[in-house]
């Protein structure tokens, strides 16, 4: 194939050269030498229309149309008179010219020729781009150069664990080989976008002190066949030069797919990588000095024969942080940023349930931004408060004009949805109330959540109920329904769903787990795997959980009108409502009613 690629561009590039030649030399084709005495006798005989002196080359045209040279003497005065004298006016041609003309062939072909070195140069290098289709794209991380260490790595603390014994397999084998046992060949990290995954593996790389080698999946395919197999081979080739040593491969799913799935599909040239990959893991040339760890967030369409022993023998989750990770992380992002003393990292990490590690490096970020914007000397809670919201919601959308009606409807669904978590049992407490608008919400109620692993069935009625709050009280103020509840109809429906399909939280329907998906009744593959019958069953059984959650919110919101016009009018007032203030004024709107 290379050599294919080279005789094409060098014939291209021949012709190029060949053109620029006919194009130069076929101004002299047609032109016939003569002496002076012959050329003299035309001129004389009225046979010649134009002479061209170049030097002491007279070219002179004939009135049949050709062209005759002939040498005279250099620029003589004498045969200037005397072609004038006959009716032909010479004209004159610098010397100079003939290297321009020389010039004009030579520098062409000198070039052409340069590039024709270069790519056989390109070709021939173990590092070139040009025509190496083959060679792996692999970057590597000589010794010494990554500064990022398990140190700076929070909240995953039991796989930093798995990986620390690669690092001090690298480090000294022989406590490991001494007694038998060997390091795992791959490690595969699963986790959720953002959750670390990356990160993990350049730490692996700072802790190790060993060459490593960091790509993408989607670097092996490309449009050419056999391309990917190719790649893999020269990568582990690479690396057995470089061993011991570390591969690093993220997004392993954009060639580990499960083969076979596609039924159909053009996916050869990916499974044939795939099955390079397999092979050069563990075939019959095994790599011990070489470890391989992988990325992916998409563990359930991997194929099993890369899953098996000997090939990744770890799988390791990097989860989504818990508290105490999300602690941890904060503090290690924050470490870089100035913060002000009453800043408590531990009160944001409450109020951030379910960010990745990611989310929680963009909210340190936006805080230093908010901070820097006003001129402060160090980030404030306040500046970290609204990071959060910006975050997790996205940003204030002030230029947004609501007329006085939408902003009570808003206010009124708002405090519906705060009013339903203060008096249900089982919610988690209020923190914010705002009508501010942010991405596509008009307004938000935060709560605070406990640090939940499961969830009981009380625990979700109490959420399908919180959810129909905001439907409730536009329902109960304005006695009319209003499309700002679309997005708590869908959640509390999806909610429903899976209480019923998936967790066996329906006395209707048993505990049993009536498909293996929570937002839909199609799985991946083929159609659902129960009965039309069942169906109905389980649309009956979600439809009789929202009713009831609804009424149990109207209940809560007409037991406690006079709350929720307090909260309304604050919130006309203020547009944000803090936890502590949401409760001074329940208290202060429902006489008798004790803190809880």
């Amino acid at each position: 194939m290379r050599q294919l690629w080279i005789l094409v561009s060098f014939l291209v590039l021949l012709g190029m050269v060949f053109s620029t030649l006919d194009g130069t030399l076929g101004r002299l084709k047609g032109t016939r030498a003569v002496e002076m005495p012959e050329l003299v006798a035309l001129v004389e005989k009225g046979n010649v229309t134009a002479i061209t002196i170049r030097g002491a080359t007279i070219t002179a045209t004939t009135k049949a149309g050709e062209k005759l040279t002939a040498v005279g003497p250099e620029r003589s005065d004498h045969y200037v008179a005397w072609f004038t004298e006959h009716g032909v006016v010479p004209s004159f041609k610098r010397t100079e010219e003939q290297w321009v003309q020389l010039a004009s062939v030579v520098l062409p072909s000198l070039l052409m020729v340069g590039v024709v070195v270069f790519l056989f140069r390109q070709m021939q290098a173990a590092n070139g781009r040009a025509m190496s289709f083959g060679k792996s794209r692999a970057r590597l991380q000589a010794q010494g150069g990554q500064k990022i260490t398990f140190a700076d790595v929070a909240g995953c603390d039991e796989a930093k664990q798995e990986l620390e014994e690669v690092v001090l397999f690298l480090k000294d084998p022989q406590r490991f080989t001494r007694l038998g046992g060997r390091v795992p060949k791959g490690l595969l990290l699963m986790g959720g976008p953002g959750s670390g995954k990356t990160l993990l593996a350049r730490a692996v790389a700072g802790e190790a002190g060993a060459p490593f080698f960091n790509l993408s999946g989607s670097e092996f395919v490309e449009m050419f066949v056999g391309v990917g197999a190719s790649r893999v081979r020269d990568l582990f080739e690479q690396a057995k030069r470089q061993a011991p040593c570390i591969i690093f491969i993220d997004e392993i799913d954009a060639i580990g797919r499960n083969r076979g799935a596609n039924v159909g599909g053009g996916h050869e040239e990916r499974e044939q990588t795939l099955n390079q990959l397999l092979v050069e893991m563990d075939g019959f040339e095994p790599h011990d000095a070489i470890i391989l760890v992988a990325a992916t967030n998409r563990p359930d369409v991997l194929d099993p024969a890369l899953l098996r022993p000997g090939r990744f023998d770890r799988r390791v989750v990097v989860p989504a942080p818990d508290l105490r990770g999300r602690v941890g992380i904060l503090r290690v992002h924050a470490a870089r940023s100035p913060l002000a003393p009453e800043v408590d990292i531990e009160r944001i990490a409450k109020g951030t349930p379910g960010f990745s590690g990611a989310d929680l490096a963009s909210l340190v970020n936006e805080a230093a931004l908010f901070a820097a914007r006003e001129g402060k000397p160090h980030i404030e809670q306040l500046d970290l408060d609204r990071a959060k919201d910006k975050v997790s919601m996205g940003a204030e959308r002030r230029s947004l004009v609501l007329t006085p009606e939408d902003r009570r409807r808003t206010a009124t669904h708002e405090a519906g949805h705060a009013i339903v978590a203060r008096f249900t049992p089982g919610c988690d407490p209020v923190n914010k109330i705002t009508i501010v608008p942010r991405g596509f919400a008009l307004g938000l109620t935060e709560s605070l959540p406990e640090e939940r692993h499961t969830e009981s069935r009380s625990f979700r009625l109490a959420m399908l109920a919180l959810l129909m709050g905001g439907r409730s009280a536009e329902e109960e103020v304005f006695g009319e329904q209003w499309s700002g509840a679309e997005n708590d109809l869908q959640r509390a429906t999806r909610l429903a769903r899976a209480m019923v399909r998936v967790s066996g939280m329906s006395a209707a329907l048993g505990p049993v787990a009536w498909g293996s998906h929570s937002d839909d009744d199609t799985p991946r593959f083929g159609g659902p795997d129960y009965s039309a019958r069942t169906a109905e069953r389980i649309d009956e059984e979600v439809r009789r959980l929202l009713d009831e959650a609804h009424d149990r919110a109207r209940e809560v919101i007409r037991a406690n009108r006079a709350a929720l016009d307090a909260v309304v009018e604050a919130l006309l007032e203020t547009e944000t409502v803090n936890g502590e203030e949401f409760e001074r004024i329940v208290l202060a709107a429902t006489p008798g009613l004790a803190a809880t």
